[in-house]
């Protein structure tokens, strides 16, 4: 296995947007570092890059939730799990602008929309877009997680003014099918690269305790890291378990283990947002300290999580306040 100084510099380009090709190797010799020098070089770069007491706030509104026809094994909105969440139609625009100005107002600089889809329909993309300029008339950065994108479709996003968009590789190529039958990851790569190529912004992350090992957590790190550039914002997510889905019951991932991804992230992608995101409610406050020192900065805020509960506001604050964080745009 490659070794790896803790004190060395991440890559030669890693202080660019340009993909360092790191190998599986390299990061879980990041992994296995003893847990302070891995601390010190992760804080290290996200200070070199980042003002290292600034987290960014988002929200994120389901705006369609449930009956999803993916087999998605985390994920309790899939029509065949037999789980609390509901098929429900689609919020309207007042609603979701409503929603939006709400978390404007509680702080929130970044509005995110989800929809329960294998993929927009055209009809239902013509509400989206509505939403997404609605949204930016508001002030606020627009992101959208609508699944697998069609040819054309990435375009009338971003024609909308539509700044991000989510799309998650979830997990290593390795153990993707573990997971997830209904696509395969080169389809999710294809709608990343037609993001890409229509100018938004990308968004791109994974989920990481859904029973894989050390060495698939540090693959899922390269696979996005070597993306081409790196996407702007990384969203890391520790497994929710709902019962009902076929991973509730996996057991459960050591918190520093988390720390560690979150750290190993933020060195092999300098300049992105880290986001800690699905999982939080369940991660003491200690374990989140450690986790804006290993470089997270930024957090979903307010609360819900798509179907899944995220910390109040109030805490958050209450939180940040005693850490001396502030929210990004603030000031100190």
């Amino acid at each position: 296995m490659d070794t790896i100084s803790p004190n060395a510099a991440a890559t030669p380009a890693a202080d660019t947007a340009s993909a360092a090709r790191w190998t599986v190797d390299q990061v879980e010799a990041l992994f296995e570092l003893p847990f302070n020098d891995l601390m010190f070089r992760a804080h290290s770069v996200h200070r070199t890059h980042f003002d290292p007491n600034a987290v960014q706030l988002s929200t994120l509104l389901s705006i369609k939730t449930g009956g999803c026809p993916e087999d998605c094994g985390y994920c309790p909105q899939a029509a065949r799990y037999h789980t609390d969440v509901a098929n429900e139609d689609m919020l309207a625009v007042d609603e979701v602008v409503a929603a939006a100005r709400a978390a404007r107002d509680n702080g929130a600089t970044r509005f995110c929309m989800g929809a329960a889809w294998r993929g927009p329909k055209q009809r239902d993309l013509e509400r989206v877009l509505g939403m997404v300029k609605a949204v930016r008339e508001l002030g606020m950065e627009t992101c959208a997680t609508l699944g697998m994108l069609k040819e054309g479709q990435a375009e009338q996003l971003k024609e909308a003014g539509l700044d991000y968009y989510n799309h998650n590789l979830d997990t290593a190529p390795e153990f993707y099918g573990n997971i997830i039958s209904t696509r395969t990851q080169d389809d999710r790569h294809d709608t990343l690269d037609k993001v890409r190529a229509a100018g938004i912004n990308v968004c791109c992350g994974g989920i990481v305790g859904m029973g894989e090992s050390r060495r698939t957590r540090a693959a899922l790190i390269v696979e996005i890291a070597n993306l081409d550039p790196y996407p702007e914002s990384v969203p890391i997510n520790n497994l929710v378990q709902v019962e009902g889905t076929p991973l509730h019951g996996t057991a459960v991932l050591d918190p520093l283990e988390f720390v560690r991804t979150i750290a190993c992230a933020r060195i092999t992608m300098p300049k992105a947002m880290v986001r800690l995101s699905a999982g939080r409610q369940d991660m003491s406050e200690g374990i989140q300290a450690l986790c804006f020192f290993a470089g997270a900065n930024s957090i979903f805020y307010g609360d819900k999580l798509l179907t899944t509960g995220n910390p109040e506001a109030q805490r958050d604050r209450a939180l940040m306040e005693r850490l001396g964080l502030h929210a990004m745009g603030s000031g100190s």
